[in-house]
């Protein structure tokens, strides 16, 4: 009687056990919003779609390469006449952007990076613009930046009718946080990049993504 009793609270629970098991499973495999992850039958152009891509060349300690997130109703798009090669990434001077830069002589012809927050992403677009960047990258504030929030942001227009002819796109603030202070440990004005780059039919094991990205 006292195991037809048991077999029956078992047969009960079984439902319950199979929920929480694979909720467990889902949250332990599924794949972040913004990272690179392995998908069966799912080719890198899907995954990667929208999103473009670039290189450190210089300093070595950066050499890898990166995804960036296009902004959504801004700028110009990352196409085929938009080619930098070798050229020359460089930190705004403030790197909030939000004000005239004052390191306008090594932005002009370059790519600008900046940092969130302090106005809108337009606004940061606009500075660059203005001190003859050809393109701007802006990532998370340095100080501000949580890896736990880390996500590509998708940069939206603010409507406050700024006149922005140059690319722009997003960074994960962990990519940008490591751009950051390496160039600064190393006392170096800028990285050297090429943008964009094609990896549209390279396996996403064999990108060579940083090492701080999950995969």
């Amino acid at each position: 009687m006292r195991f037809k009793m048991k077999l029956n609270s078992i047969k009960r629970l079984l439902p319950l056990y199979s929920s929480i098991l694979l909720t467990i499973f889902i949250s332990v495999v599924s794949p972040g919003a913004n990272d690179l992850h392995f998908h069966d039958g799912v080719s890198t152009a899907d995954i990667i779609y929208g999103d473009v891509f670039f290189e450190i060349l210089d300093p070595p300690e950066l050499r890898y390469s990166y995804r960036i997130r296009p902004a959504k109703d801004f700028g110009t798009p990352f196409n085929e006449s938009i080619q930098f090669q070798d050229a020359r990434l460089v930190p705004t001077n403030p790197l909030h952007s939000c004000v005239d830069l004052t390191n306008q002589d090594d932005i002009v012809g370059q790519i600008a990076l900046s940092e969130r927050g302090g106005c809108s992403f337009v606004f940061k677009t606009a500075k660059a613009q203005q001190a003859g960047a050809r393109a701007i990258i802006i990532t998370e504030s340095v100080d501000k930046w949580d890896d736990s929030l880390d996500h590509l942001i998708e940069m939206v227009d603010d409507k406050m009718d700024q006149d922005v002819n140059i690319p722009a796109a997003y960074l994960l603030g962990r990519s940008g946080t490591t751009i950051l202070r390496t160039l600064r440990k190393l006392k170096k004005d800028y990285a050297i990049v090429n943008l964009p780059i094609n990896l549209t039919h390279v396996p996403i094991g064999k990108m060579n993504q940083p090492p701080w990205i999950s995969w």
